[in-house]
């Protein structure tokens, strides 16, 4: 394996989904870019940066393992119990792939960016769709690292040579904000509403601008590091929120909405339910892991390779895979405290219990603890399956649009989502301060093992009270990751 010199010079770089990174030449005006074809082609392989092994593992690694909400099994293999003990640091190898293939991914979405503006060969409509999709994944991933690790380096155009390799670090946050809602207006302004699988559109864009101006808005008001010195006014970034997730939640019902079969939203066969706002795309017919998922085996327990059963609660059975690895736990006291005995989230999605094809308890049962089936593909091919990561779904846009506009408005979007669940709604007649703390914990519950509760806490300054493994830290060393150790040797701006 060639040694990369720097996460940002192998950016520039055609890499291989094994990590086997071999530069062949570099993209120019002359050799790429001469028809639809290249520029959808390029698109492609932007969005394709998301199905690196690291990267979208990384989205459970760092969005859940380091709260209370998930941990990792006990003999798990690398250095995950940094993240889940918080004792994280610039060598914890999870945090140095998560930073390496977030700046990949925003080098292609610069390539076609770059090579688009002013191309010629593409036709104003094609070429409209594309850029506005490759602004939407810059800010997606500009988001993501700005969520984990705070001030990041700032890289807008292409990669094409090494002294391009050593971008400066960001002013401050609202720099990197800056850039963040600027990319999302242009691909609001580019997209239209156009439900594609693995794809994103108009909506995803002003859902991805919501969640962007709730996180200032929120950090903001709780005082969080670095937040707190922005110059942005809290209640205008709520209302920010409240106007692009108003937009979602009400202007699309024909492509996007509630599901009110709360299992039909994890069927990996309904990619294009109405929940699934953003969804990766992967698929069981891929030829190589990353194309195809093995998510599934990372949450099922092993039952020696013989494939299992769910049972859920009218008695049907899903099979599953047997070869699991049991990597990620739910956490025995988040399940039983945090859930309501009867919330259908904790009694159809999260289970101890494997059966056989009769449905009959599966004994000895090797199950080490409770374990989720939001990622399960009963029509799995060995360890091949479409089970995907949930990037962003319309159940999460209603709470932020609700924590946003606060009870008034709010209020019936979050007991929307508390009906379906077969829960008590919540009462009329809360505070704003009351009604968003429930809208939190609501998120908690709703969006469970899907990558978000860490950024939660972040911006509410509530990691070191919520989880008592990061008690011994300040709010201010709880809000992000160190920069890795290699970026900061290799350059000297950061």
């Amino acid at each position: 394996m060639k040694k990369i010199i720097h996460t940002l010079a192998c950016c520039a770089l055609l890499v291989a989904c094994d990590l086997r990174e071999e530069p062949y030449g570099f993209y120019s005006r002359n050799n790429f870019y001469k028809s639809e074809a290249d520029a959808e082609s390029g698109l492609m392989y932007a969005y394709n940066a998301l199905t690196f092994l690291e990267y979208s593992r990384g989205i459970f690694y760092i969005g859940d393992i380091p709260t209370e909400t998930m941990s990792p099994k006990s003999d798990e293999a690398g250095d995950v119990y940094q993240l889940e003990n918080w004792i994280a640091g610039r060598e914890t190898e999870q945090l140095k792939y998560y930073f390496k293939f977030c700046y990949i991914a925003i080098n292609r979405a610069n390539a076609v960016i770059d090579r688009l503006e002013d191309n010629p060969h593409v036709g104003e409509t094609a070429r409209r769709r594309i850029l506005g999709e490759a602004r939407f994944l810059r800010a997606w991933n500009y988001f993501n690292l700005v969520r984990t690790f705070g001030l990041v380096p700032v890289q807008t155009r292409t990669v094409a040579e090494l002294s391009q390799t050593t971008p400066p670090m960001a002013r401050d946050l609202d720099q990197l904000y800056d850039l963040v809602f600027a990319d999302l207006t242009v691909a609001d302004d580019l997209l239209q509403i156009d439900k594609r699988f693995g794809r994103a559109d108009k909506a995803a864009a002003q859902s991805l601008m919501a969640k962007a101006y709730l996180t200032v808005a929120s950090a903001k008001e709780h005082g969080v590091y670095r937040y707190r010195e922005m110059r942005r006014d809290p209640q205008t970034m709520y209302d920010s929120a409240a106007y692009w997730a108003g937009k979602v939640v009400r202007d699309y019902a024909a492509n996007y909405g509630f599901d009110d079969d709360l299992r039909a939203i994890y069927d990996v066969a309904k990619p294009d339910g109405p929940e699934h706002i953003f969804i990766m795309a992967n698929d069981r017919s891929g030829t190589q892991e990353g194309n195809y998922s093995k998510l599934p085996l990372m949450f099922l327990p092993s039952n020696n390779s013989v494939p299992f059963y769910i049972r859920y609660g009218d008695g049907s059975l899903q099979r599953a895979n047997g070869n699991g690895w049991g990597v990620f736990l739910c956490n025995d006291e988040f399940v039983e405290n945090a859930f309501s005995t009867t919330d259908r989230r904790r009694t159809e999605l999260i289970h101890r219990t494997i059966y056989d094809q009769t449905g009959q308890p599966i004994v000895p049962n090797q199950v080490r603890g409770y374990f989720s089936s939001k990622y399960v593909d009963p029509d799995f091919i060995g360890e091949r399956t479409s089970a995907r990561p949930f990037l962003i779904r319309f159940s999460d846009i209603a709470l932020v649009y609700a924590e946003a506009a606060g009870p008034e408005a709010g209020l019936p979007y979050v007991n929307r989502i508390r009906s379906r669940a077969g829960i008590p709604l919540l009462p009329e007649g809360m505070s704003v301060a009351e009604f968003r703390a429930a809208v939190i914990r609501e998120r908690a519950l709703e969006l469970a093992f899907e990558g978000n509760r860490l950024f939660d806490l972040r911006r509410t300054a509530s990691v070191t009270t919520t989880d008592i493994k990061a008690a011994g830290l300040s709010e201010a060393e709880a809000a992000y990751y160190p920069i890795p150790q290699r970026e900061i040797d290799l350059n000297p701006n950061l």
